[in-house]
C-alpha cells in the first residue's frame, strides 16, 4: 500500500480488490475515492472489460462507500472512453439505483441523468430506457421509486413509439401500490409535464395530477400541489380553470394541514402560473382562508407570502383587493396566539406601505406596526424595527418619529431589563435607517444614558452599541458628539460609571483611531490611574494594554511606561497583576 501510495499510475487492480475487501471501512472509502486515479492507470479498454464488472459484480458494501461510488461514476464517461462507450457506465449505477439506503439511490439517479446527456438518441433507446423500463418494473419498490425520476431525462430525445412506452410506464408508477413510489412519482410529474407535448399534458398527465391530488397519503397529495403548480404554467389561460383549478382549490381546503402549508408555500408561484383573472376568482378567497387557517404553520407560511402576493395583484384593482379581502386578514393576525404566525408577517407587513401608498399607510399600518412594535416576541419587534426604512420612503421621517418612535423610546426605557437591551442591539439598524441628523435629535440621549444603567449587561450592551454607531458615522462625528460626553462620565461621582467610561474608551479607541485616542482619550486614562478605588485603577491598568496598539511608540514610552511602572508596585494585588501584564504584554520593560 505505501509503495502504491507513491506512483498512482502503478496501482493495479488487484490491490483495489484487497482494498475494497479490507474491513476497514475508511480504507474501502480512500480506494474508491481513487477510482479516477485507477481508471486512468487501466486505460479505457481495461477499465471497461475489468473494472466496471468487477464493481457491478462485487460491490455490496457500506453506505459511505456505495454513495461514494455512485457519485463517482458520473464523471466517468471519458474514463470509459468518451459518449461512444458511455453506456458501459449503466449496469453499476442501476445496481446502485435499487439499493436499500435513499441517499445512494439518490446519487445514482443524479449520476445517471447527467450520463443520460451523453447518449446518442440510438444509444439511449438501445441501452438507457430499457434501463428505465427494468427499474420501473422492478420487484422492489426501491427501483421502481428509483425509475421515477429517470423518465424527463430521456423522453424528449426518443422516437414517438418509445415515448408512448415511456408514458404507459409513467402511468403505471403513478397507481403503484406502494406510496413510496406514488410519491417518487408525485415529485416528478412537474418535470415529466414540462418535456410532454402539450396534448399529452392534457391528456395523460392532467389525470394523473387529479388522481394523486386526492390519493389517500397526505404525503403523495402534497408533492401533487407542487406538481400542479408545474402543470398550470404549461396550460393555455383557457384551460387552466377546466383542468386544474377545481383540484388545486380542493387542495387548499385539504383536511390534512400539510398539503394546505404546501399550498400556501408555492401560492405565489402559483398565482403567476394562473394570471390575473383567475387570481381575482379564486386566488384571492383562497388566501385569505390560508390567513385564517386553523393550523399556525399553514398561517405562518401565508403570511410569509403577503407581500408577494399583494404585489403581484392586478394593478387595477390591486388597492381595493387589498383593502377589502386581505386587510382585515393582515389586522386579526398581528394578534396572533403563535409567535410565528407574528414573526412571519411583520417581516413582510411594513413593505405593504409601498404598495398602499402614504394614506392608507398612515391610516391603516402605522396603528399594527405599532401593536407589532410592543410585542412581548423580540423577533416580531426586531422584523418590524428591521424594515423601517420602507415606511420611512413612503411617508417620511417626520410622520415616522410621531408615530412609531414614541413606542421605541417606551421600550428603551422600558422597566424590564431584558426588552431594554433587545432595543440597544437593533440601534445600529435603527440609527442607519433613520439618518445621522435624526438619530442625534432624538436618539443619541438615549445611548448615553443606556451608559450610566444600574444593569450591568445594559452598560455593555451600550457601550458595544456605541462602537457600531462610530463604524456607521465616522470617527468625526464620534469626536464631536460621543467622546467628549463619555469623558465627561470619568469625573461621576459613582466608580461603576467612571469605569464604563474606561470601557468605552477600549471599545473606542479601535474606530475612532490614533489621533483621537491619543489626544483625547489617553489623557483622561492616565488621570483616572489615580483613582481611589482600585477596581478603577486595575481597569486603567488593562485599558493602557488594549489602547496600547492603537497609540504611537513615543506615547507608550513618555507617558503610558511611567504610570504602568506607578501601578505596578501599587498595594493593590489585583492592580499590581494587571499593571505587569499590560507591561510585558506591550514589551515597555
Amino acid at each position: 500500500m505505501a509503495g502504491a501510495e507513491g506512483d498512482d499510475s502503478l496501482y493495479p487492480i488487484a490491490v483495489l480488490i484487497d482494498e475494497l475487501r479490507n474491513e476497514d471501512v475508511q480504507l474501502r472509502l480512500n480506494s474508491i475515492k481513487k477510482l479516477s486515479t485507477i481508471a486512468l492507470a487501466l486505460g479505457v479498454e481495461r477499465t471497461r472489460t475489468e473494472l466496471l464488472p468487477f464493481l457491478t459484480d462485487t460491490i455490496y458494501d457500506e453506505d459511505e462507500v456505495l454513495l461514494a461510488l455512485a457519485e463517482q461514476l458520473g464523471s466517468f464517461t471519458v474514463l470509459v472512453g468518451g459518449p461512444e462507450f458511455v453506456h458501459n457506465l449503466l449496469p453499476p449505477l442501476e445496481s446502485l439505483a435499487t439499493v436499500e439506503e435513499t441517499v445512494v439511490r439518490d446519487k445514482a439517479v443524479e449520476s445517471l441523468r447527467k450520463i443520460s446527456q451523453e447518449h446518442s438518441p440510438v444509444d439511449l433507446e438501445v441501452h438507457f430506457v430499457p434501463l428505465v423500463k427494468r427499474l420501473a418494473s422492478g420487484d422492489w419498490f426501491t427501483s421502481r421509486t428509483s425509475a421515477c425520476g429517470l423518465f424527463s431525462v430521456c423522453y424528449p430525445r426518443v422516437s414517438s413509439s418509445v415515448k408512448a412506452d415511456i408514458r404507459q410506464h409513467f402511468r403505471t408508477l403513478c397507481s403503484d401500490d406502494t406510496p413510496m413510489v406514488r410519491r417518487a412519482a408525485a415529485s416528478k410529474l412537474g418535470e415529466f409535464a414540462k418535456v410532454l407535448e402539450l396534448d399529452y399534458v392534457k391528456s395523460d398527465i392532467i389525470p394523473l395530477f387529479t388522481a394523486l391530488a386526492s390519493d389517500e397519503q397526505d404525503s403523495v397529495r402534497l408533492l401533487a400541489v407542487e406538481a400542479g403548480v408545474s402543470i398550470a404554467t404549461l396550460l393555455p389561460q383557457e384551460d387552466l380553470e377546466a383542468l386544474v383549478m377545481a383540484t388545486l382549490r380542493q387542495a387548499a381546503e385539504d383536511k390534512s394541514w400539510r398539503v394546505r402549508y404546501m399550498v400556501a408555500d408555492k401560492f405565489s408561484e402559483l398565482q403567476k402560473a394562473v394570471g390575473p383573472e383567475i387570481t381575482k376568482t379564486d386566488l384571492v378567497p383562497a388566501f385569505q382562508n390560508l390567513l385564517k387557517d386553523c393550523e399556525a404553520e399553514v398561517r405562518a407560511a401565508a403570511a410569509n407570502k403577503v407581500k408577494v402576493f399583494c404585489e403581484n395583484l392586478p394593478e387595477d384593482s390591486r388597492e381595493t383587493i387589498i383593502m377589502t379581502h386581505i386587510l382585515p386578514c393582515v389586522k386579526e393576525l398581528v394578534s396572533d396566539t403563535n409567535q410565528h404566525v407574528k414573526s412571519a408577517l411583520a417581516s413582510v407587513i411594513m413593505s405593504l406601505s409601498t404598495i398602499l401608498g402614504k394614506d392608507n399607510t398612515v391610516e391603516h399600518l402605522l396603528p399594527l406596526f405599532l401593536v407589532q412594535l410592543k410585542d412581548e416576541c423580540p423577533e416580531v419587534r426586531l422584523n418590524i424595527i428591521s424594515n423601517l426604512d420602507c415606511v420611512n420612503e413612503v411617508i417620511g421621517i417626520r410622520q415616522l418619529s410621531q408615530s412609531l418612535l414614541p413606542a421605541i423610546v417606551e421600550l428603551a426605557e422600558d422597566a424590564k431589563w431584558r426588552v431594554r437591551l433587545a432595543i440597544i442591539e437593533y440601534m445600529p439598524l435603527l440609527a442607519g435607517q433613520l439618518g445621522v441628523e435624526f438619530f442625534d435629535e432624538k436618539l443619541n440621549s438615549l445611548c448615553m444614558a443606556w451608559l450610566i444603567d444600574h444593569v450591568f449587561a445594559i452598560r455593555e450592551a451600550a457601550t458595544c452599541n456605541l462602537m457600531k454607531l462610530v463604524e456607521k458615522f465616522g470617527a468625526v462625528w464620534a469626536q464631536n458628539t460621543i467622546v467628549p460626553k463619555v469623558l465627561g462620565m470619568a469625573n461621576d461621582s459613582n466608580y461603576l460609571h467612571r469605569m464604563t467610561t474606561l470601557f468605552c474608551i477600549n471599545a473606542l479607541s479601535e474606530v475612532c483611531g490614533q489621533e483621537i485616542t491619543t489626544k483625547h482619550m489617553l489623557p483622561v486614562v492616565l488621570k483616572m490611574s489615580t483613582d481611589q478605588v482600585a477596581n478603577v485603577r486595575f481597569n486603567v491598568a488593562r485599558s493602557l494594554q488594549k489602547i496600547g496598539p492603537v497609540l504611537d511608540s513615543s506615547a507608550l514610552q513618555a507617558e503610558v511606561k511611567p504610570v504602568l511602572e506607578k501601578l505596578a508596585t501599587d498595594q493593590d494585588m489585583d492592580v499590581k497583576y494587571f499593571a505587569l501584564e499590560a507591561i510585558s504584554v506591550l514589551a515597555l520593560a
